[in-house]
């Protein structure tokens, strides 16, 4: 007698190997089954974005044969591109069993197994068992109305998780909508599961549904809570946060090359773009939330400047030393694009005057007594530096203020200069041997990102600074009453 039925396996991860370098692992499951000695692949889960404890929506279904001996084999991978192509892809680890032990075990949670057969760190796999022994569906159609708006590119990136309660007490969850991007009135494709997926099959039995919004980024303006205060009735809140300016710092040093020169990060192709111009596009369009006014000083340094032909270090690009800002990122680029052919290259490279520009403006801010302002350096570089030792001590008395400085690398030089002031190894310290009260420094080498989707690039410009806004103001005992991104 050939006695077989279906069997749906949900599998999560916990304590994955962190492969990414400016944020956290993207995993995704694939589940293989042995044909012959040979590992098959099956089917595959989605991608659960920076997530080291990944719980996937996609489910596995397979025909369970008593009588055979079914090997399968569950591996976790890193994506890094969009390819479907494994070796692709960063290695998690895997783990190896019968389907009949899974079965069995109906819950199997084992660590995973790296290709040395040493462990992965301290990553592993939990995978659930249900026989699909009820045949009956339920499909769904769901739509949300006025939901609350969360991001600040636009309005939400909503989606629903489904949950069921196990015997245990626990919540599982066992189904996942897509993500309807940009929209506060949602409408979900129509999705069927098995009920005995959903409800073991009783249709009295609760269900929970959790509507998520998808969200990458720091929230512009929030309230502070001290919480010795916050037990007074009267008390509010200790003030306002508020990402008051993103500051814009471009690199004209000579060692970008010739702007006239094919091979220069400055050259402006036939196309009408060059590498810094598709960075500031790029990251622009990702910080010109944090600016309440949408106007940005916009800064260059390492340039002759007519008509005297002086080195400076902090200019105006768009040559108004009074009025530096540029609406938005069009008038960066515009600002930029009029301002290469009126200025040579030179140098050195000094990142300290920049920081120290923007340092007095986040000193001044702490005078504010009814709002806190935090404040933003953007610097796009080559990667090239010749004043370390004052960038460092630069670096190490901002860290005390409300600021913090990303930096984008262009090019394909050597970045490890810039890796060495994100600070993320080690803390950072000054030549006088001072070290930085907190990591205030964010680096990314753009040629990683160049034809990344945006919601990628914004994911590792700004990895680092909600962690940096929120330590800085609970170091002034104050902490945001939202809850921010990590």
């Amino acid at each position: 007698m050939h006695c077989v039925t279906k069997v749906e396996l949900s599998v999560c991860g916990s304590n994955l190997l962190d492969r990414d370098v400016a944020s956290k692992s993207d995993p995704f499951c694939v589940l293989f089954h042995d044909v012959d000695g040979n590992w098959v692949e099956l089917a595959r889960t989605e991608t659960a974005v920076n997530n080291l404890n990944p719980v996937f929506g996609v489910k596995f279904q397979v025909d369970y044969h008593f009588e055979e001996v079914q090997k399968l084999k569950f591996a976790m991978f890193d994506e890094d591109k969009c390819s479907t192509q494994l070796y692709e892809h960063d290695f998690l680890g895997e783990f190896t069993c019968t389907l009949g032990v899974i079965v069995s075990n109906k819950n199997l949670h084992r660590p995973l197994i790296l290709a040395n057969g040493k462990p992965a760190g301290k990553g592993a796999i939990t995978i659930t068992a249900q026989e699909l022994s009820d045949n009956r569906i339920i499909t769904l159609t769901l739509c949300g109305r006025k939901l609350d708006k969360k991001d600040f590119f636009g309005k939400s990136d909503p989606y629903l998780e489904f949950h069921k309660q196990g015997d245990d007490g626990k919540w599982m969850m066992v189904h996942r909508t897509e993500v309807i991007k940009n929209t506060l009135d949602p409408v979900w494709k129509p999705f069927t599961v098995p009920l005995i997926s959903l409800c073991n099959g009783d249709v009295d039995r609760n269900i929970k549904v959790c509507l998520n919004i998808l969200c990458l980024y720091l929230v512009v303006e929030f309230e502070c809570i001290n919480p010795k205060k916050q037990k007074k009735k009267s008390y509010k809140n200790s003030g306002v946060i508020i990402m008051k300016s993103c500051k814009v710092g471009i690199d004209f040093t000579a060692s970008n090359g010739n702007a006239r020169e094919p091979s220069s990060l400055h050259y402006i192709n036939p196309m009408g773009s060059n590498e810094y111009l598709s960075a500031i596009w790029a990251v622009g369009q990702i910080i010109q939330d944090y600016d309440t006014d949408k106007m940005f000083p916009a800064l260059g340094f390492g340039a002759q400047l007519p008509p005297d032909w002086k080195v400076s270090h902090e200019f105006a690009i768009n040559f108004n030393p009074t009025n530096p800002f540029c609406s938005g990122v069009e008038g960066i680029v515009q600002a930029y694009s009029n301002c290469l052919p009126h200025i040579r290259f030179y140098g050195p490279t000094n990142f300290a005057p920049i920081i120290n520009h923007v340092a007095r403006f986040a000193t001044q801010a702490l005078q504010q007594d009814t709002a806190a302002q935090y404040f933003t350096l953007l610097i796009i570089t080559d990667g090239v530096i010749s004043d370390m030792d004052e960038t460092r001590h630069a670096i190490v008395q901002a860290a005390k203020l409300p600021m913090s400085i990303i930096i984008i690398g262009v090019g394909n030089a050597d970045f490890t200069a810039m890796e060495f002031l994100d600070g993320d190894s080690s803390a950072l310290r000054s030549y006088t041997g001072e070290e930085a009260v907190r990591d205030i420094v964010q680096f990314v080498p753009f040629r990683d990102f160049r034809n990344a989707p945006k919601e990628t690039l914004a994911k590792s410009v700004l990895a680092e600074l909600p962690q940096q806004v929120t330590q800085y103001f609970k170091q002034r005992n104050l902490s945001p009453s939202n809850t921010m991104p990590e």
